[in-house]
This record gives structure tokens, C-alpha cells and sequence, in this order.
């Protein structure tokens, strides 16, 4: 028992101090301060995904396709993703990947496609990716030269009609984005 005691008042003893630590605030760090400050990403305004992708599925819906669309930002972050009745849980994956591919290629989902079609290398480097999808589909939103963010569509029997449905989200919202 008396081993015991001594353990448990060796161990109180050494972990005092670190319970002392957390009574006291530490000063904030600068970097931490600097990186919490960090601007959020560029995108479109809520009111504008929404519109875009409204158009997508009117555009695709009197096409007679059941898509998903997602508007993400230049961050790939998800500002939207509507799916129209009847839409597969495989559409709406597939129009996330598309804009995220767009994104990080900076060019049309179906231009990198295109890519890969001549590079069997990066053609295996995105097949490995499941974040990836390199149909048609997605295009990107920009200001100027900016890339502000991306349209994605999936789900359409064919990817081609997935791209035209984006164009026409992006065509409804192009001269207002900022």
C-alpha cells in the first residue's frame, strides 16, 4: 500500500505541472493567428451556384437525363449540388470528381480527357485517384483569367451531354460573377 501512495504521489507530483498549463492561457501563436486569417476561397455567390445549377438540370431535364450538378469554388470546397428526381448516387459523385478534376487541371473536365488520352502515365496517376474523373462534364468559372471555381455535371447517358448542361449553367451566371 504503501508503494502505492508513493506512485501515485510521484505521478500527482510530475503531472501537476501540465494540469498548471491548461489554467493558463498561452499567448496566441502568430502563425496560428496568421493562418486562421487566411481569405476564404473565391467562388460564386450562393445565389449564383444555385441559378447555375438550376439551369444544368432545367437544360439536362428537357434533354430527358436525370443528372447531379455541384458548383464548387476555387478551393473545392461544395458551395452546391442539387440532383434532379430520380438521379443516381453515381451522378452525384461523378459531378463533384468532374469539377474537382477541372479544378486541379485548370481547363474543361473533357480537355483532360483529352490529356490522358495521349499520356498513359498521368492516365494511370488519375485512375488510382477516386477524387478524379476525367469525362466531360465540368467547366470552370472564371473572372477574368481567375478561376473562381467550377461546374460539375453527372449522370447523363453520355458525358457529352453532362458538358453541354454545364455550359448552360455557366453560360446563365457568366456575367455576373465577380
Amino acid at each position: 500500500m504503501k508503494y502505492y501512495s508513493l506512485c501515485l504521489a510521484s505521478l500527482l507530483s510530475t503531472a501537476a505541472p501540465c494540469f498548471a498549463a491548461d489554467a493558463v492561457s498561452a499567448p496566441a501563436s502568430p502563425a496560428l493567428t496568421a493562418a486562421q486569417a487566411q481569405p476564404a476561397a473565391r467562388g460564386p455567390s450562393l445565389t449564383l451556384a444555385l441559378e447555375a445549377a438550376q439551369k444544368a438540370i432545367d437544360t439536362c431535364q428537357a434533354l430527358d437525363q436525370k443528372i447531379s450538378v455541384s458548383v464548387l469554388d476555387s478551393g473545392s470546397v461544395l458551395k452546391v449540388l442539387l440532383a434532379s428526381d430520380g438521379a443516381s448516387s453515381r451522378g452525384v459523385q461523378s459531378s463533384q470528381n468532374k469539377a474537382i478534376t477541372a479544378l486541379a487541371f485548370g481547363t474543361s473536365s473533357s480537355k483532360v480527357a483529352d490529356v490522358v488520352k495521349a499520356d498513359s502515365k498521368l492516365s494511370e496517376k488519375l485512375a488510382a485517384n477516386p477524387n478524379f474523373n476525367t469525362r466531360a462534364g465540368a467547366v470552370l468559372i472564371k473572372v477574368g483569367d481567375e478561376v473562381i471555381g467550377a461546374i460539375g455535371v453527372g449522370g447523363a447517358r453520355g458525358s457529352e451531354k453532362d458538358e453541354a448542361c454545364a455550359v448552360a449553367g455557366l453560360n446563365a451566371i457568366q456575367s455576373r460573377v465577380k
